[in-house]
């Protein structure tokens, strides 16, 4: 299978034009990390209240 005619993706990427992230994008990106640490956190603590390290 020949792919001499198909773009390279660094190419295609070289192509494109800069498109900066829109404010709701940024929010959802700020939540989702706020979010993932929280549950972290509380999955975290949980684990410690469930199962104990005996020493």
């Amino acid at each position: 299978m020949s792919q001499t005619n198909d773009p390279k993706f660094s190419e295609e990427i070289n192509k494109m034009e800069y498109e900066p992230l829109l404010p709701i994008e940024k929010k959802l990106i700020s939540w989702s990390l706020i979010l993932g640490v929280g549950l972290l956190f509380i999955l975290y603590e949980i684990s410690h209240i469930f199962f104990p390290v005996g020493h």
